[in-house]
């Protein structure tokens, strides 16, 4: 891969906001999903200390199932909440940011409110799937 943009704006190109979803590594010792989570990333920051660049990114933890859905092969991935039950946002280092990654909402039998932007399918859903077809890198990571 060459390049890769990873986008966190409040207002994409004056219109509506752009947060994009990540893979992160957990565990570099394991193989795929296994050592990785999904993050929506919520915004870019960077700081100095002590003469030390940090770029960092502001994350929304998801948590993934424990095996693949045996009708779609797809991981499923739902948003985590802490004790409190606030969403699980956390501050990583870019370093662990392996890839993008696509969700697709998993829908129900109900039909899609018109009034839905597609800005919002990611706060009116509460399950998606990894779309492990989005690319082959996505493709070995997932399957």
């Amino acid at each position: 891969m060459k390049r890769e943009y990873i986008r966190s704006c409040p207002m994409w190109r004056h219109e509506q906001p752009q947060h994009d979803w990540v893979f992160v590594t957990t565990d570099p010792g394991l193989n795929g999903m296994c050592g990785m989570d999904v993050v929506h990333v919520l915004a870019f920051f960077s700081f100095t200390l002590h003469g030390q660049h940090y770029p960092c990114a502001v994350v929304h933890w998801f948590i993934h199932s424990e095996e693949p859905d045996e009708i779609t092969g797809m991981w499923i991935v739902c948003p985590g909440f802490n004790a409190h039950n606030q969403p699980d946002i956390s501050i990583i280092h870019l370093d662990t940011i392996y890839h993008a990654a696509h969700l697709i909402p998993i829908y129900g039998i109900q039909d899609i409110p018109p009034e839905i932007q597609p800005h919002q399918s990611y706060d009116v859903f509460r399950a998606y799937y990894i779309n492990k077809f989005a690319d082959h890198h996505t493709f070995e990571i997932a399957s």
